[in-house]
């Protein structure tokens, strides 16, 4: 009977450090450190297993590895000139048929020379110079008539414009190779520029040629993609469209003694291709010794 008392007490007494031992290996599984490759901390087992149910890093997710093919490289200096011209005549436009004995003429010519530098390859940041003049005509014994039966008839007085600005303007271009060794790409350009000038206007009135003057100011943040294509090793040649963007402009107006007789200010935001905002470039890049 003492001997099977002795044997009881005995598991008694280790059964409880069995049990506590057996939790204290439990524990430091659980708890075992392991390094964390993302931020280099030191987490336990328990905390990896919470860790692997977050999302990826932002950067991760959203990365399309549109980097991938290199169109410009780091370091690289480009120059280049983007330039448009565009008329509008009366004799080869099907838009004034209803006009009859109207002889009307208009051009817009853009000229924006550029420099940039690539920070990190495909991304570069520059700065842009341009002018831009724009003049119309129409002169005197332009006749509207919509019909006689219609009877609908004005005569059109002589009407002339022109005008010439200044701008400049800094941007940033990201690029997009398509080919493996990086010869056609697109980019996506952001401009902000501001641009000043002044503009004439000449009309008939009471028998007399009277002229009004305006000086006008342009604020612009504008976006501008286009494609490029390496036509020599170090030539590029671009073409540029301009989709819109938010623009403020203010005009006063004088007279032709100079005396201020109206202002005007207008914001808006439109996004459109602009037919007048389609530009044929030409780009130089310059010292891009890690090409191959």
């Amino acid at each position: 009977m003492k001997r099977i008392f002795h044997i009881l007490a005995a598991l008694c007494i280790a059964l409880p450090a069995l049990g506590q031992s057996r939790a204290e290996d439990s524990f430091t599984a659980a708890e075992t450190p392991t390094a964390n490759p993302l931020s280099g901390e030191t987490l336990t087992d328990a905390s990896v297993i919470t860790q692997k149910q977050h999302f990826l890093p932002t950067r991760r997710r959203i990365d399309r590895e549109i980097n991938k093919i290199k169109f410009a490289y780091k370091g690289e200096v480009i120059m280049g000139l983007t330039a448009s011209y565009g008329t509008l005549s009366s004799d080869d436009t099907d838009v004034l048929l209803i006009l009859d004995n109207i002889n009307a003429d208009g051009s817009v010519t853009t000229i924006k020379p550029f420099v940039g530098y690539f920070y990190r390859d495909n991304r570069c940041l520059g700065a842009r110079f341009g002018y831009n003049f724009m003049s119309g005509t129409l002169d005197q014994g332009g006749l509207f008539d919509l019909g006689e039966n219609n009877n609908v008839s004005l005569n059109i007085p002589y009407l002339d414009f022109k005008s010439s600005n200044y701008s400049f303007g800094i941007f940033h271009r990201s690029y997009a190779g398509l080919d493996p060794k990086g010869r056609f790409g697109l980019f996506a350009e952001l401009e902000l520029s501001v641009s000043t000038g002044t503009s004439r206007f000449s009309y008939e009135s009471e028998g007399k040629v009277k002229q009004t003057y305006s000086d006008n100011t342009q604020l612009k943040l504008a976006f501008n993609p286009g494609a490029a294509v390496y036509i020599f090793p170090n030539v590029c040649a671009t073409l540029s469209f301009g989709l819109g963007g938010i623009q403020y402009t203010t005009v006063n107006q004088h007279d032709e003694l100079g005396n201020k007789i109206g202002t005007r200010e207008a914001s808006k935001m439109k996004f459109k291709l602009n037919i007048l905002a389609i530009n044929i470039g030409m780009t130089f890049h310059m010292w891009d010794k890690k090409k191959k």
